[in-house]
């Protein structure tokens, strides 16, 4: 009797064992951050990302609303059927130390909904009339597998 219980016990931890090795394994969220060096170097800035269907990804891009510039909550997306934006916010600099003008950021949280390619693009700019349009520019080329 002991040693069918005991086998029992031993298959189950063994059975337990190779479906959690077969489970497939928790995705990351992917993260596409520019800084405001980077934009300094550069104005326009192309990245490429690849992720699986159904996974997520965010957007974090150097921003200064004190200079009248925003990127703005929406993004242009090239094929909505693979890609939603799901969330936009704006993150105030941290410890300023009293400095006015401090750049933060502004992010875009987006899902990859199927298979496919899609292309995320955003313009830097003063949004009134009249305003500078796209001194700077973020395009993110995303493949969805």
């Amino acid at each position: 009797m002991i040693k069918n219980w005991f086998t029992a016990i031993c298959l189950t931890l063994i059975l337990s064992v190779v479906l959690i090795g077969c489970a497939p394994a928790a995705q990351s969220p992917v993260a596409v951050s520019v800084t405001c060096d980077d934009f300094s170097k550069q104005k326009d800035i192309v990245r490429d990302v690849s992720i699986a269907s159904g996974g997520t990804f965010t957007i974090t891009l150097c921003s200064n609303g004190s200079t009248g510039f925003q990127w703005g909550e929406k993004t242009q997306i090239s094929d909505s059927q693979v890609l939603q934006q799901t969330s936009y916010k704006v993150v105030a600099a941290g410890n300023t130390g009293g400095k006015v003008g401090v750049p933060g950021t502004e992010v875009w949280d987006f899902k990859a909904l199927k298979a496919g390619t899609s292309t995320v693009y955003l313009e830097y700019s003063r949004s009134w009339q009249g305003g500078e349009k796209g001194i700077q520019t973020f395009k993110l080329n995303v493949t969805v597998k």
